[in-house]
C-alpha cells in the first residue's frame, strides 16, 4: 500500500507527486495513455512564468524525470473505479488489478471536444487549436474563425479581435447559448463577423490550416472560409464517471473545496477534471500542488 494514489499523470498530477514526495510520502501515478496530458501536444508554451518559449511535450517531460528522480511509481493503467474500504484505505481498480493506497489524488483532466472531421488531430499546432489563450497570440494580424456558440467561444472571439486581423464566429444553431453582454460586445466589435446555421466539414490546406469548409445546415449548400487558424469552442468532456460513488459531480467535473478536497475524506481532486473557471497549465500545477498539501495533512492525521 502506498500513501497516495494520483489518477492521472498530466501537469495537476506530477505536481501533486512533485509536493507529496517532497513531504516524504510514497506516491504511485497511474496514466491510461501517456504522461504529460494535453500539453505535451502544444508546440510551443509561452505563458509560464519563467519560461519564455519551450515546446509542451519538453515541459512535460522535464516534470516528469524531476518527479521520477524523486521516487515517483509510475503505472500505465486505466482506473475504472475507486473502493473506500475504511479511513484510510483505498482500493484503486484497474485493467491490471487492483491497487491500494492510503489517500487518492483525482486528477484525470478533460477533453476538448472534437469536430470529429478529418485531419483534425493532424493540424493541432497547425492552424487548428481548442484554447485561444493559448494559443492566440501567434495569429497576431492574421485571419481566424472560431466555431461555437457559447460563453467560452464568444470570450476567445473577443480576445482574439484584441490580436487577430479579423475574426468570424461561425454555429451550428442559428443562436448564441452566452450571456447578453458577451453577445452586445460580439455585435458592438467591428472586427467580429457571424454566421450562424453552418456545419463543418473539411478542413483545408496542406501541412497548414488556410481555410474551412461548412455546409448550410438549411440549404445544404456549401461555404468555405479562407483563415489561417481555427479555434474550436463546442465544450470540454471530463471522465469521471468512475469516481461518483466518492465525490459530487456539476455537468460531469469534480466539486471540491479550497484545498482540493472532495466530499469523501482522503479523496482530492485537482486540475482540469475539476469544477472552476481557468483552465490553464499553471492552474493545473497550482491544484496538484494544493492537493498534494492537503492529501499529506491528511496522511499525518491517520498517524496521529
Amino acid at each position: 500500500m502506498v500513501d497516495t494514489i494520483i489518477i492521472g499523470g498530466g501537469p495537476s498530477g506530477m505536481t501533486a507527486a512533485l509536493y507529496l514526495l517532497r513531504a516524504g510520502k510514497s506516491v504511485q501515478i497511474l496514466e491510461k495513455e501517456s504522461f504529460g496530458g494535453q500539453i505535451a501536444k502544444s508546440p510551443r508554451l509561452e505563458n509560464y512564468p519563467m519560461v519564455k518559449s519551450i515546446s509542451g511535450l519538453e515541459w512535460s517531460d522535464a516534470l516528469f524525470n524531476q518527479v521520477t528522480e524523486l521516487g515517483a511509481d509510475f503505472d500505465l493503467a486505466e482506473v475504472s473505479g475507486v473502493e473506500k474500504l475504511g479511513e484510510g484505505h483505498f482500493l484503486v481498480h484497474t485493467n491490471y488489478g487492483d491497487k491500494e493506497a492510503k489517500s487518492v489524488v483525482i486528477s484525470t483532466g478533460c477533453e476538448h471536444r472534437k469536430l470529429g472531421l478529418d485531419r483534425e488531430e493532424e493540424l493541432v499546432g497547425h492552424g487548428v487549436s481548442y484554447c485561444a489563450t493559448c494559443d492566440g497570440a501567434f495569429f497576431s494580424d492574421k485571419d481566424v474563425l472560431v466555431i461555437g456558440d457559447a460563453n467560452t467561444a464568444l470570450q476567445y472571439a473577443i480576445l482574439l479581435s484584441s490580436m487577430c486581423k479579423s475574426v468570424t464566429i461561425v454555429t451550428l444553431f442559428k443562436r448564441f447559448f452566452a450571456d447578453d453582454i458577451l453577445v452586445k460586445r460580439i455585435k458592438e466589435n467591428p472586427k467580429i463577423k457571424v454566421f450562424m446555421g453552418y456545419s463543418a466539414k473539411k478542413f483545408l490546406g496542406e501541412g497548414e490550416l488556410n481555410g474551412v469548409t461548412f455546409e448550410d445546415t438549411e440549404s445544404k449548400e456549401e461555404k468555405t472560409f479562407p483563415c489561417d487558424g481555427c479555434f474550436i469552442c463546442i465544450g470540454q468532456v471530463p471522465n469521471n464517471e468512475p469516481f461518483a460513488n466518492l465525490v459530487e459531480l456539476e455537468k460531469g467535473f469534480i466539486k471540491t473545496d479550497e484545498r482540493m478536497a472532495t466530499k469523501t475524506a482522503g479523496v482530492f481532486a485537482s486540475g482540469d477534471c475539476r469544477v472552476k473557471g481557468v483552465r490553464q497549465v499553471i492552474t493545473a500545477t497550482s491544484d496538484g500542488a494544493i492537493a498534494a498539501v492537503s492529501a499529506s495533512n491528511y496522511l499525518n492525521s491517520l498517524e496521529e
